[in-house]
């Protein structure tokens, strides 16, 4: 789901408010309150069951507002606890958190970047035994080429 803007909140918050006594909004409510958008009020009603604050009841399209929304006893809790509003004031005040995170995640990259040097000068160390490894392979088998061709010349004498 998307992040949602304060305006988005105060407009959700008012939509939960305005179910009032009954605890229910037909259609006509609902467009009311939108001033007859029905797609920004549709958004909005799809929040709000994507929340799992309210009910739909009556049948209508896939596009369409349901004839009727009833208010479920979460709904009414989560607004009675700030509603959207509340939770998007204590989102901004995350940042705060993220610092903390931030120092954790630089500490971690500078770990990293130590251990990255150390693992490439570890494979440079060990480039440099495979590489005198691989000299005195070509010395051995060079001598042994040189035994076996004295040994013949020896041999034939």
């Amino acid at each position: 789901m998307t992040e949602l803007n304060e305006y988005e909140c105060e407009m959700l918050d008012a939509m939960l408010e305005a179910f009032g006594i009954p605890d229910s909004l037909t259609r006509l409510q609902l467009l009311e309150l939108f001033d007859k958008d029905e797609a920004t009020a549709f958004a909005m009603v799809q929040i709000l069951l994507w929340e799992g604050l309210v009910a739909e009841s009556g049948k209508h399209g896939d596009y369409e507002l349901p004839e009727k929304l009833v208010l479920k006893p979460k709904g009414e809790k989560f607004l009675n606890g700030g509603g959207f509003s509340q939770r998007y004031r204590l989102e901004q005040q995350k940042p705060v958190e993220v610092g903390g995170t931030l120092v954790k995640l630089q500490q971690q990259n500078m770990r990293l970047q130590s251990e990255k040097l150390a693992n490439q000068a570890e494979i440079s160390r060990l480039e440099k035994q495979i590489k005198g490894y691989s000299i005195r392979q070509y010395l051995w088998w060079t001598l042994i080429a040189f035994a076996l061709i004295l040994g013949y010349w020896l041999g034939h004498k």
